[in-house]
Protein backbone atom coordinates (compact mmCIF):
# COMPACT_ATOMS: atom_id res chain seq x y z
CA UNK A 1 0.00 0.00 0.00
CA UNK A 2 1.44 3.53 -0.83
CA UNK A 3 2.96 5.83 1.81
CA UNK A 4 1.27 9.11 -0.16
CA UNK A 5 4.26 10.16 -0.74
CA UNK A 6 4.61 9.71 -4.63
CA UNK A 7 2.32 12.48 -5.20
CA UNK A 8 4.16 15.27 -3.67
CA UNK A 9 7.32 13.76 -5.41
CA UNK A 10 5.78 13.88 -8.54
CA UNK A 11 4.44 17.10 -8.26
CA UNK A 12 8.19 18.17 -7.23
CA UNK A 13 9.71 16.62 -10.25
CA UNK A 14 7.04 17.54 -12.46
CA UNK A 15 7.09 13.48 -14.12
CA UNK A 16 5.17 10.27 -12.58
CA UNK A 17 6.81 7.16 -12.36
CA UNK A 18 5.20 6.17 -15.98
CA UNK A 19 7.47 8.71 -17.69
CA UNK A 20 10.50 7.03 -17.96
CA UNK A 21 13.44 7.73 -16.10
CA UNK A 22 13.96 10.50 -14.53
CA UNK A 23 17.14 12.82 -15.56
CA UNK A 24 20.12 13.24 -12.46
CA UNK A 25 19.95 16.20 -10.81
CA UNK A 26 21.91 18.97 -11.75
CA UNK A 27 24.96 19.29 -10.24
CA UNK A 28 26.23 22.72 -10.93
CA UNK A 29 25.95 25.96 -8.28
CA UNK A 30 22.35 26.79 -9.65
CA UNK A 31 21.67 22.92 -8.31
CA UNK A 32 19.12 23.18 -5.72
CA UNK A 33 20.08 21.46 -2.74
CA UNK A 34 17.72 17.58 -2.25
CA UNK A 35 17.60 18.00 2.11
CA UNK A 36 15.68 21.09 2.02
CA UNK A 37 13.37 19.46 -0.26
CA UNK A 38 12.63 16.36 2.27
CA UNK A 39 12.63 19.06 5.38
CA UNK A 40 9.52 20.94 3.22
CA UNK A 41 7.77 17.72 2.79
CA UNK A 42 8.18 16.48 6.44
CA UNK A 43 6.94 20.42 7.63
CA UNK A 44 4.28 19.59 5.15
CA UNK A 45 3.31 16.24 6.51
CA UNK A 46 3.63 17.36 10.21
CA UNK A 47 1.34 20.15 9.50
CA UNK A 48 -1.26 18.28 7.87
CA UNK A 49 -1.11 15.45 10.34
CA UNK A 50 -1.06 17.60 13.56
CA UNK A 51 -4.90 18.15 14.13
CA UNK A 52 -5.45 14.68 13.54
CA UNK A 53 -2.75 13.57 16.26
CA UNK A 54 -4.50 16.04 18.45
CA UNK A 55 -7.54 15.01 18.01
CA UNK A 56 -6.21 11.19 18.66
CA UNK A 57 -4.18 12.46 21.78
CA UNK A 58 -7.89 14.48 23.72
CA UNK A 59 -9.79 11.37 22.74
CA UNK A 60 -7.30 9.16 24.12
CA UNK A 61 -7.63 11.15 27.52
CA UNK A 62 -11.39 11.09 26.68
CA UNK A 63 -11.23 7.53 27.31
CA UNK A 64 -9.14 7.17 29.98
CA UNK A 65 -11.40 9.34 32.28
CA UNK A 66 -14.48 6.71 31.20
CA UNK A 67 -12.37 4.76 33.52
CA UNK A 68 -12.25 4.84 37.77
CA UNK A 69 -11.49 6.98 39.54
CA UNK A 70 -13.20 9.24 37.12
CA UNK A 71 -16.27 7.02 36.00
CA UNK A 72 -17.62 9.30 33.07
CA UNK A 73 -18.26 5.52 31.19
CA UNK A 74 -20.39 7.27 28.21
CA UNK A 75 -16.99 8.74 26.94
CA UNK A 76 -15.89 5.27 26.16
CA UNK A 77 -18.63 4.91 23.46
CA UNK A 78 -17.46 8.55 22.35
CA UNK A 79 -13.87 7.89 22.68
CA UNK A 80 -14.19 4.86 20.23
CA UNK A 81 -16.68 6.91 17.81
CA UNK A 82 -13.90 9.35 17.66
CA UNK A 83 -10.94 6.97 16.75
CA UNK A 84 -13.69 5.08 14.28
CA UNK A 85 -13.70 8.66 12.53
CA UNK A 86 -9.85 9.75 12.81
CA UNK A 87 -8.83 6.82 10.96
CA UNK A 88 -11.89 6.33 8.57
CA UNK A 89 -10.48 6.40 4.65
CA UNK A 90 -6.95 6.63 5.72
CA UNK A 91 -3.94 4.42 4.57
CA UNK A 92 -2.93 1.50 7.17
CA UNK A 93 0.41 3.22 8.16
CA UNK A 94 -1.80 6.59 9.29
CA UNK A 95 -4.38 4.46 10.90
CA UNK A 96 -1.68 2.68 12.72
CA UNK A 97 -0.11 6.41 14.28
CA UNK A 98 -3.56 7.67 15.00
CA UNK A 99 -3.92 4.73 16.88
CA UNK A 100 -0.43 4.88 18.48
CA UNK A 101 -1.13 8.57 19.45
CA UNK A 102 -4.38 7.55 20.83
CA UNK A 103 -3.22 4.81 22.79
CA UNK A 104 -0.15 6.50 24.33
CA UNK A 105 -2.02 9.26 26.45
CA UNK A 106 -4.76 6.46 27.51
CA UNK A 107 -3.05 4.19 29.08
CA UNK A 108 -0.47 7.25 30.71
CA UNK A 109 -3.24 8.60 32.77
CA UNK A 110 -4.96 4.89 33.06
CA UNK A 111 -1.89 3.11 34.51
CA UNK A 112 -0.29 6.42 36.69
CA UNK A 113 -0.54 4.32 39.72
CA UNK A 114 2.57 2.53 38.56
CA UNK A 115 4.66 5.74 38.98
CA UNK A 116 5.08 4.07 43.11
CA UNK A 117 7.34 1.93 40.97
CA UNK A 118 8.88 4.57 38.66
CA UNK A 119 7.68 6.98 36.14
CA UNK A 120 9.54 4.54 33.27
CA UNK A 121 7.45 1.80 34.33
CA UNK A 122 4.33 4.09 33.64
CA UNK A 123 5.79 4.84 30.15
CA UNK A 124 7.05 1.92 28.88
CA UNK A 125 4.30 -0.23 29.84
CA UNK A 126 1.85 2.49 28.40
CA UNK A 127 3.88 2.53 25.18
CA UNK A 128 3.91 -1.63 25.29
CA UNK A 129 0.06 -1.79 25.68
CA UNK A 130 -0.05 1.93 23.07
CA UNK A 131 1.21 -1.01 20.50
CA UNK A 132 -1.94 -2.92 20.27
CA UNK A 133 -3.95 0.16 19.33
CA UNK A 134 -1.68 1.07 16.84
CA UNK A 135 -2.78 -2.08 15.33
CA UNK A 136 -5.90 -1.21 15.89
CA UNK A 137 -5.80 1.79 14.52
CA UNK A 138 -4.53 0.02 11.20
CA UNK A 139 -7.00 -2.18 11.34
CA UNK A 140 -9.63 0.11 11.42
CA UNK A 141 -8.22 2.60 8.67
CA UNK A 142 -8.60 -1.08 6.27
CA UNK A 143 -11.65 -1.92 6.93
CA UNK A 144 -13.26 1.39 6.74
CA UNK A 145 -14.63 1.38 3.25
CA UNK A 146 -15.95 -1.81 3.65
CA UNK A 147 -19.78 -2.03 4.01
CA UNK A 148 -21.19 -2.37 7.60
CA UNK A 149 -17.98 -1.23 8.65
CA UNK A 150 -19.20 -0.10 12.39
CA UNK A 151 -19.65 -3.93 12.81
CA UNK A 152 -16.18 -4.39 11.95
CA UNK A 153 -15.08 -2.16 13.96
CA UNK A 154 -16.79 -3.83 17.10
CA UNK A 155 -15.16 -7.23 16.23
CA UNK A 156 -11.88 -5.32 16.18
CA UNK A 157 -11.74 -3.90 19.57
CA UNK A 158 -12.75 -7.53 21.02
CA UNK A 159 -9.72 -8.60 18.90
CA UNK A 160 -7.49 -6.13 20.16
CA UNK A 161 -8.33 -6.84 23.76
CA UNK A 162 -8.43 -10.53 22.96
CA UNK A 163 -4.69 -10.12 22.47
CA UNK A 164 -3.57 -8.16 25.44
CA UNK A 165 -5.18 -10.47 27.78
CA UNK A 166 -2.72 -13.03 26.23
CA UNK A 167 0.29 -11.53 25.10
CA UNK A 168 3.14 -10.75 26.20
CA UNK A 169 3.86 -13.07 29.71
CA UNK A 170 0.34 -13.88 29.93
CA UNK A 171 -1.00 -10.67 28.50
CA UNK A 172 -2.37 -7.27 30.39
CA UNK A 173 -5.92 -6.70 30.54
CA UNK A 174 -6.34 -3.37 32.14
CA UNK A 175 -7.97 -1.14 30.24
CA UNK A 176 -11.08 -3.21 28.25
CA UNK A 177 -13.87 -1.24 27.24
CA UNK A 178 -16.18 -3.30 29.54
CA UNK A 179 -14.29 -2.24 32.62
CA UNK A 180 -15.02 1.33 32.18
CA UNK A 181 -18.72 0.25 32.06
CA UNK A 182 -19.52 -1.59 35.19
CA UNK A 183 -22.15 0.50 36.05
CA UNK A 184 -23.39 1.40 32.68
CA UNK A 185 -26.47 0.51 30.51
CA UNK A 186 -24.41 -1.63 28.77
CA UNK A 187 -23.19 -3.93 31.98
CA UNK A 188 -26.39 -6.49 32.42
CA UNK A 189 -24.65 -7.63 28.72
CA UNK A 190 -22.02 -9.24 30.73
CA UNK A 191 -24.56 -11.73 31.83
CA UNK A 192 -25.26 -12.98 28.20
CA UNK A 193 -21.55 -12.88 26.74
CA UNK A 194 -19.17 -11.98 29.73
CA UNK A 195 -16.75 -8.68 29.36
CA UNK A 196 -16.23 -9.45 25.49
CA UNK A 197 -19.59 -8.73 24.34
CA UNK A 198 -19.69 -5.19 27.06
CA UNK A 199 -16.56 -4.23 24.56
CA UNK A 200 -18.33 -5.00 21.28
CA UNK A 201 -21.55 -3.41 22.53
CA UNK A 202 -19.77 -0.48 23.69
CA UNK A 203 -17.52 -0.37 20.48
CA UNK A 204 -20.42 -0.97 18.20
CA UNK A 205 -22.60 2.04 19.70
CA UNK A 206 -19.46 4.21 19.13
CA UNK A 207 -19.12 2.69 15.57
CA UNK A 208 -22.74 3.67 14.81
CA UNK A 209 -22.47 7.28 15.82
CA UNK A 210 -19.38 7.25 14.30
CA UNK A 211 -21.27 6.22 10.79
CA UNK A 212 -24.17 8.56 11.65
CA UNK A 213 -21.61 11.82 11.67
CA UNK A 214 -19.89 11.00 9.10
CA UNK A 215 -22.98 10.46 6.92
CA UNK A 216 -23.66 13.88 8.25
CA UNK A 217 -20.96 15.44 7.66
CA UNK A 218 -20.81 14.03 3.54
CA UNK A 219 -24.34 16.27 3.27
CA UNK A 220 -23.17 19.35 4.28
CA UNK A 221 -23.81 21.91 1.66
CA UNK A 222 -26.16 19.25 0.07
CA UNK A 223 -28.52 18.31 2.99
CA UNK A 224 -31.94 16.69 2.33
CA UNK A 225 -34.05 14.62 4.98
CA UNK A 226 -34.13 11.66 2.40
CA UNK A 227 -30.16 11.68 2.43
CA UNK A 228 -29.67 11.69 6.12
CA UNK A 229 -31.87 8.64 6.66
CA UNK A 230 -29.42 6.57 6.61
CA UNK A 231 -27.88 9.22 9.18
CA UNK A 232 -31.27 8.36 11.62
CA UNK A 233 -30.71 4.67 10.99
CA UNK A 234 -26.92 4.76 12.47
CA UNK A 235 -28.45 6.78 15.18
CA UNK A 236 -31.09 4.92 16.25
CA UNK A 237 -29.14 1.59 15.91
CA UNK A 238 -26.45 3.17 18.28
CA UNK A 239 -29.41 3.96 20.75
CA UNK A 240 -30.80 0.47 20.73
CA UNK A 241 -27.30 -0.72 21.27
CA UNK A 242 -26.73 1.37 24.64
CA UNK A 243 -30.15 0.87 25.89
CA UNK A 244 -30.08 -3.04 25.17
CA UNK A 245 -29.08 -3.96 28.66
CA UNK A 246 -32.16 -2.61 29.81
CA UNK A 247 -33.96 -5.58 28.99
CA UNK A 248 -31.36 -8.50 30.18
CA UNK A 249 -32.38 -9.85 33.30
CA UNK A 250 -29.71 -10.27 36.18
CA UNK A 251 -30.22 -13.33 38.05
CA UNK A 252 -30.25 -12.38 41.89
CA UNK A 253 -32.14 -14.99 43.46
CA UNK A 254 -29.63 -16.80 45.84
CA UNK A 255 -30.25 -20.45 47.00
CA UNK A 256 -28.74 -20.15 49.89
CA UNK A 257 -26.53 -17.37 52.21
CA UNK A 258 -23.89 -17.35 54.63
CA UNK A 259 -22.57 -14.87 57.38
CA UNK A 260 -19.59 -13.03 56.95
CA UNK A 261 -17.13 -10.59 58.29
CA UNK A 262 -13.78 -9.20 56.06
CA UNK A 263 -11.47 -8.00 58.04
CA UNK A 264 -9.11 -5.22 56.74
CA UNK A 265 -6.47 -4.65 59.06
CA UNK A 266 -4.12 -1.78 57.24
CA UNK A 267 -0.32 -1.20 56.48
CA UNK A 268 1.94 0.56 58.26
CA UNK A 269 2.63 3.20 54.89
CA UNK A 270 1.85 3.32 51.30
CA UNK A 271 3.66 2.10 48.94
CA UNK A 272 6.67 0.52 47.97
CA UNK A 273 7.94 -0.15 51.36
CA UNK A 274 3.82 -1.22 52.96
CA UNK A 275 5.55 -4.33 54.89
CA UNK A 276 6.83 -2.16 57.70
CA UNK A 277 8.92 -4.48 60.33
CA UNK A 278 7.86 -8.00 60.22
CA UNK A 279 4.59 -9.61 61.96
CA UNK A 280 3.08 -5.97 61.46
CA UNK A 281 0.72 -7.21 58.79
CA UNK A 282 -0.34 -10.09 60.56
CA UNK A 283 -0.77 -8.84 64.20
CA UNK A 284 -3.10 -6.11 62.13
CA UNK A 285 -5.19 -8.52 61.19
CA UNK A 286 -5.17 -10.76 63.95
CA UNK A 287 -6.03 -8.08 66.22
CA UNK A 288 -8.81 -6.74 64.43
CA UNK A 289 -10.10 -10.16 64.27
CA UNK A 290 -9.84 -10.62 68.56
CA UNK A 291 -11.91 -7.04 68.60
CA UNK A 292 -14.47 -8.55 66.56
CA UNK A 293 -14.49 -12.12 69.02
CA UNK A 294 -14.83 -9.37 71.60
CA UNK A 295 -17.55 -7.74 70.17
CA UNK A 296 -18.95 -11.31 69.50
CA UNK A 297 -18.53 -12.23 72.79
CA UNK A 298 -20.47 -9.12 74.60
CA UNK A 299 -23.26 -8.55 71.86
CA UNK A 300 -22.44 -6.03 69.80
CA UNK A 301 -21.90 -8.22 66.64
CA UNK A 302 -23.45 -11.79 65.74
CA UNK A 303 -21.20 -14.14 65.00
CA UNK A 304 -20.25 -14.72 61.39
CA UNK A 305 -19.95 -18.41 59.65
CA UNK A 306 -16.71 -17.64 58.39
CA UNK A 307 -13.96 -14.96 57.94
CA UNK A 308 -12.09 -13.64 55.17
CA UNK A 309 -8.51 -12.12 55.41
CA UNK A 310 -7.19 -10.26 52.75
CA UNK A 311 -4.03 -11.28 50.21
CA UNK A 312 -0.64 -11.56 52.50
CA UNK A 313 -2.45 -10.77 55.55
CA UNK A 314 0.83 -12.60 57.06
CA UNK A 315 3.26 -11.38 55.76
CA UNK A 316 5.37 -14.17 56.85
CA UNK A 317 4.97 -17.83 55.88
CA UNK A 318 3.49 -19.76 58.88
CA UNK A 319 4.78 -22.68 57.87
CA UNK A 320 8.01 -22.03 58.82
CA UNK A 321 8.04 -19.07 61.24
CA UNK A 322 6.32 -20.62 64.70
CA UNK A 323 5.17 -17.11 65.92
CA UNK A 324 3.17 -16.53 62.15
CA UNK A 325 1.37 -19.64 62.98
CA UNK A 326 0.75 -19.49 66.65
CA UNK A 327 -1.02 -15.74 65.78
CA UNK A 328 -2.78 -16.63 62.75
CA UNK A 329 -4.54 -19.63 65.01
CA UNK A 330 -4.85 -17.80 68.61
CA UNK A 331 -6.66 -15.25 66.36
CA UNK A 332 -8.96 -17.83 64.38
CA UNK A 333 -9.42 -19.47 67.69
CA UNK A 334 -10.98 -16.57 69.30
CA UNK A 335 -13.14 -16.04 66.84
CA UNK A 336 -14.14 -19.37 66.55
CA UNK A 337 -14.65 -19.70 62.92
CA UNK A 338 -12.91 -20.82 59.86
CA UNK A 339 -10.61 -17.78 58.70
CA UNK A 340 -9.42 -17.44 54.84
CA UNK A 341 -5.88 -16.63 55.54
CA UNK A 342 -3.99 -15.09 52.87
CA UNK A 343 0.10 -16.38 53.15
CA UNK A 344 2.85 -15.87 51.68
CA UNK A 345 4.40 -19.54 51.36
CA UNK A 346 8.14 -21.03 50.93
CA UNK A 347 8.06 -23.71 48.05
CA UNK A 348 9.22 -26.80 49.43
CA UNK A 349 11.18 -27.80 47.28
CA UNK A 350 12.30 -25.10 44.63
CA UNK A 351 14.40 -22.59 46.29
CA UNK A 352 14.15 -18.67 45.48
CA UNK A 353 10.12 -19.76 45.07
CA UNK A 354 7.09 -18.70 46.92
CA UNK A 355 3.83 -19.29 46.83
CA UNK A 356 0.91 -16.72 47.02
CA UNK A 357 -1.93 -18.45 48.78
CA UNK A 358 -5.06 -18.44 50.61
CA UNK A 359 -5.49 -21.20 53.09
CA UNK A 360 -8.51 -22.11 54.83
CA UNK A 361 -7.38 -21.67 58.40
CA UNK A 362 -9.85 -24.00 60.66
CA UNK A 363 -10.42 -23.22 64.82
CA UNK A 364 -9.67 -26.55 65.70
CA UNK A 365 -7.93 -28.59 62.74
CA UNK A 366 -5.42 -25.35 61.85
CA UNK A 367 -4.47 -24.90 58.41
CA UNK A 368 -6.43 -26.94 55.33
CA UNK A 369 -7.30 -26.59 51.93
CA UNK A 370 -5.53 -23.95 50.37
CA UNK A 371 -5.44 -22.16 46.87
CA UNK A 372 -2.12 -20.66 44.86
CA UNK A 373 -2.46 -17.62 42.81
CA UNK A 374 -2.33 -19.36 39.22
CA UNK A 375 -1.49 -16.29 37.50
CA UNK A 376 1.81 -14.19 39.01
CA UNK A 377 2.24 -10.48 37.68
CA UNK A 378 5.26 -10.10 35.25
CA UNK A 379 8.28 -7.75 36.67
CA UNK A 380 5.89 -7.46 40.17
CA UNK A 381 5.55 -10.94 41.17
CA UNK A 382 8.02 -12.61 39.00
CA UNK A 383 10.82 -11.45 37.01
CA UNK A 384 11.49 -12.99 33.27
CA UNK A 385 14.75 -13.12 32.03
CA UNK A 386 15.73 -12.50 35.65
CA UNK A 387 19.83 -13.27 34.41
CA UNK A 388 19.83 -11.01 32.52
CA UNK A 389 17.08 -7.87 33.42
CA UNK A 390 18.50 -7.67 36.53
CA UNK A 391 21.85 -6.59 35.70
CA UNK A 392 20.43 -3.79 32.94
CA UNK A 393 17.33 -3.10 35.83
CA UNK A 394 18.72 -2.89 38.98
CA UNK A 395 15.42 -1.97 40.43
CA UNK A 396 14.12 -5.38 39.20
CA UNK A 397 16.14 -6.90 42.23
CA UNK A 398 13.46 -5.28 44.86
CA UNK A 399 11.65 -8.68 43.54
CA UNK A 400 13.84 -10.96 45.45
CA UNK A 401 11.94 -14.28 45.04
CA UNK A 402 9.86 -15.32 42.08
CA UNK A 403 6.17 -16.48 42.60
CA UNK A 404 5.31 -20.24 41.52
CA UNK A 405 1.92 -20.50 39.68
CA UNK A 406 -0.77 -22.85 40.56
CA UNK A 407 -2.11 -25.31 38.72
CA UNK A 408 -6.02 -25.25 39.94
CA UNK A 409 -8.70 -23.25 40.64
CA UNK A 410 -9.75 -21.74 44.06
CA UNK A 411 -12.71 -23.27 45.07
CA UNK A 412 -12.53 -24.10 48.47
CA UNK A 413 -15.07 -25.09 51.37
CA UNK A 414 -14.61 -22.55 53.70
CA UNK A 415 -17.89 -23.40 56.67
CA UNK A 416 -21.09 -23.65 54.50
CA UNK A 417 -19.35 -21.66 52.18
CA UNK A 418 -18.19 -22.61 48.36
CA UNK A 419 -16.00 -19.62 47.89
CA UNK A 420 -14.00 -19.25 44.80
CA UNK A 421 -10.98 -17.41 45.40
CA UNK A 422 -9.20 -15.42 42.89
CA UNK A 423 -6.25 -13.42 44.07
CA UNK A 424 -5.56 -9.75 43.25
CA UNK A 425 -4.88 -8.68 39.58
CA UNK A 426 -6.49 -12.44 38.51
CA UNK A 427 -9.98 -10.95 38.40
CA UNK A 428 -8.85 -9.14 35.29
CA UNK A 429 -8.62 -12.42 33.58
CA UNK A 430 -12.26 -13.78 32.14
CA UNK A 431 -10.98 -17.66 32.28
CA UNK A 432 -9.84 -17.78 35.70
CA UNK A 433 -12.54 -16.27 37.15
CA UNK A 434 -15.12 -18.54 34.27
CA UNK A 435 -13.24 -21.60 35.90
CA UNK A 436 -13.79 -20.58 39.09
CA UNK A 437 -17.48 -20.08 39.10
CA UNK A 438 -17.58 -23.25 36.54
CA UNK A 439 -15.80 -25.57 39.19
CA UNK A 440 -18.56 -24.39 41.70
CA UNK A 441 -17.78 -21.73 43.25
CA UNK A 442 -21.16 -20.21 44.50
CA UNK A 443 -19.81 -16.94 45.72
CA UNK A 444 -16.19 -15.59 44.65
CA UNK A 445 -13.92 -13.52 47.15
CA UNK A 446 -11.13 -11.27 45.54
CA UNK A 447 -8.04 -11.27 48.08
CA UNK A 448 -5.91 -8.81 47.51
CA UNK A 449 -3.18 -6.24 48.20
CA UNK A 450 -3.32 -2.50 47.42
CA UNK A 451 -1.03 -1.07 49.72
CA UNK A 452 1.49 -0.46 47.43
CA UNK A 453 -1.35 1.69 45.18
CA UNK A 454 -3.27 3.11 47.79
CA UNK A 455 -4.11 6.46 46.87
CA UNK A 456 -3.42 6.32 43.66
CA UNK A 457 -6.57 5.12 41.79
CA UNK A 458 -5.61 1.80 41.18
CA UNK A 459 -7.87 -0.26 44.14
CA UNK A 460 -11.12 1.77 42.18
CA UNK A 461 -10.13 0.36 38.88
CA UNK A 462 -9.90 -3.35 40.78
CA UNK A 463 -12.87 -3.45 42.45
CA UNK A 464 -14.96 -1.90 39.28
CA UNK A 465 -13.94 -5.35 37.79
CA UNK A 466 -15.20 -7.15 40.60
CA UNK A 467 -18.14 -4.85 39.81
CA UNK A 468 -18.70 -6.41 36.38
CA UNK A 469 -17.57 -10.32 37.27
CA UNK A 470 -20.52 -10.12 39.93
CA UNK A 471 -23.44 -9.76 36.82
CA UNK A 472 -21.38 -11.90 34.59
CA UNK A 473 -21.39 -14.78 36.64
CA UNK A 474 -24.51 -14.13 39.21
CA UNK A 475 -22.56 -14.11 42.31
CA UNK A 476 -22.51 -11.87 44.97
CA UNK A 477 -17.84 -11.15 44.90
CA UNK A 478 -16.14 -10.38 48.50
CA UNK A 479 -13.12 -8.05 47.74
CA UNK A 480 -10.40 -8.75 51.01
CA UNK A 481 -7.41 -5.93 50.79
CA UNK A 482 -4.82 -5.22 53.37
CA UNK A 483 -5.30 -1.46 53.00
CA UNK A 484 -8.28 -1.10 50.75
CA UNK A 485 -10.94 -0.94 49.20
CA UNK A 486 -12.67 -4.03 51.29
CA UNK A 487 -16.01 -4.31 49.89
CA UNK A 488 -18.96 -6.44 49.23
CA UNK A 489 -20.97 -6.58 45.86
CA UNK A 490 -24.07 -8.10 45.04
CA UNK A 491 -24.99 -10.27 41.80
CA UNK A 492 -26.18 -7.24 40.50
CA UNK A 493 -22.77 -5.61 40.22
CA UNK A 494 -23.87 -3.03 43.08
CA UNK A 495 -21.64 -2.30 46.12
CA UNK A 496 -23.32 -3.42 49.70
CA UNK A 497 -21.03 -2.10 52.15
CA UNK A 498 -17.36 -1.40 52.42
CA UNK A 499 -14.36 -0.02 53.81
CA UNK A 500 -12.48 3.39 53.01
CA UNK A 501 -8.89 3.34 52.06
CA UNK A 502 -6.10 2.60 55.37
CA UNK A 503 -8.74 2.01 57.21
CA UNK A 504 -8.64 -0.89 60.22
CA UNK A 505 -12.19 -2.14 60.43
CA UNK A 506 -14.04 -5.36 59.91
CA UNK A 507 -17.07 -5.28 57.61
CA UNK A 508 -20.06 -7.94 58.42
CA UNK A 509 -22.70 -8.66 55.68
CA UNK A 510 -24.84 -11.90 54.45
CA UNK A 511 -23.88 -13.36 51.36
CA UNK A 512 -26.12 -14.71 48.91
CA UNK A 513 -24.61 -18.08 47.72
CA UNK A 514 -25.94 -19.68 44.45
CA UNK A 515 -25.60 -22.58 42.21
CA UNK A 516 -27.09 -21.14 38.72
CA UNK A 517 -24.95 -19.94 35.98
CA UNK A 518 -25.43 -17.54 33.83
CA UNK A 519 -25.33 -17.75 29.73
CA UNK A 520 -21.97 -16.24 29.86
CA UNK A 521 -20.99 -18.76 32.12
CA UNK A 522 -22.39 -21.92 29.62
CA UNK A 523 -20.95 -20.07 26.58
CA UNK A 524 -17.35 -19.28 28.02
CA UNK A 525 -14.97 -17.71 25.56
CA UNK A 526 -16.86 -18.56 22.70
CA UNK A 527 -18.44 -14.99 21.85
CA UNK A 528 -14.82 -13.57 22.53
CA UNK A 529 -13.50 -15.94 19.67
CA UNK A 530 -15.99 -16.00 17.01
CA UNK A 531 -15.90 -12.07 17.39
CA UNK A 532 -12.14 -11.55 17.41
CA UNK A 533 -11.74 -13.84 14.51
CA UNK A 534 -14.84 -11.88 12.57
CA UNK A 535 -12.23 -8.82 13.56
CA UNK A 536 -9.46 -10.57 11.80
CA UNK A 537 -11.46 -11.87 8.70
CA UNK A 538 -12.67 -8.45 7.87
CA UNK A 539 -9.08 -7.34 7.84
CA UNK A 540 -8.26 -9.70 5.52
CA UNK A 541 -11.17 -9.09 3.44
CA UNK A 542 -10.31 -5.55 3.00
CA UNK A 543 -6.99 -6.24 1.94
CA UNK A 544 -8.19 -8.38 -0.42
CA UNK A 545 -10.47 -5.88 -2.01
CA UNK A 546 -8.04 -3.51 -2.02
CA UNK A 547 -5.55 -5.30 -3.95
CA UNK A 548 -8.28 -6.14 -7.15
CA UNK A 549 -8.75 -2.55 -6.52
CA UNK A 550 -5.67 -1.54 -7.50
CA UNK A 551 -5.01 -4.74 -10.20
CA UNK A 552 -8.13 -2.90 -12.10
CA UNK A 553 -6.52 0.28 -11.78
CA UNK A 554 -3.33 -0.67 -13.30
CA UNK A 555 -5.04 -2.15 -16.19
CA UNK A 556 -6.77 0.55 -16.81
CA UNK A 557 -3.35 2.62 -17.12
CA UNK A 558 -2.13 0.36 -19.86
Amino acid sequence: MSSGSHTTEEAVSGASPDDGPVPPAETGPTAAPRRPGRARRLAALVRREAPRTVLAVVSGVGLALAFPPYDLWPLSFLAVAALSLLTRGRRVRQGAWTGLVFGVPFFLILLKWLHVVGWDAVVGLSVAEALFTAALGAALAGTSRLPAWPLWTACLWVAQEWARDRLPFGGFPWGRLAFANTGSSFTPLAALGGAPLVTFAVALAGGLLAACLATLWSLRGSFSPRRAVPALEAFGLAAAVTLAGAVVPVPTKADDTADIAVVQGNVQQPGMDFLGRPMKILDNHATATEKLAADIKAGRAKKPDLVIWPENSSDLDPFRYPQAYDRIDAAVKSVGVPVLVGALVDHPSKKGYVFNEGIVWDPKKGPGASYTKQHPVPFGEYVPFRAQLSKIITRLQRVPRDFYPGDHTGVLNVGPAKLGDVICFEVAYDEIVHDTVDAGAQALVIQTNNATYGGTGQPEQQLAMSKLRAVEHGRAVVTAATSGISAVVAPDGKITQQIPEFTQGVVSARLPLRDETTLADRVGAAPEWALAIVGLLSCAAATVIGRRGRTKDEKGQQ
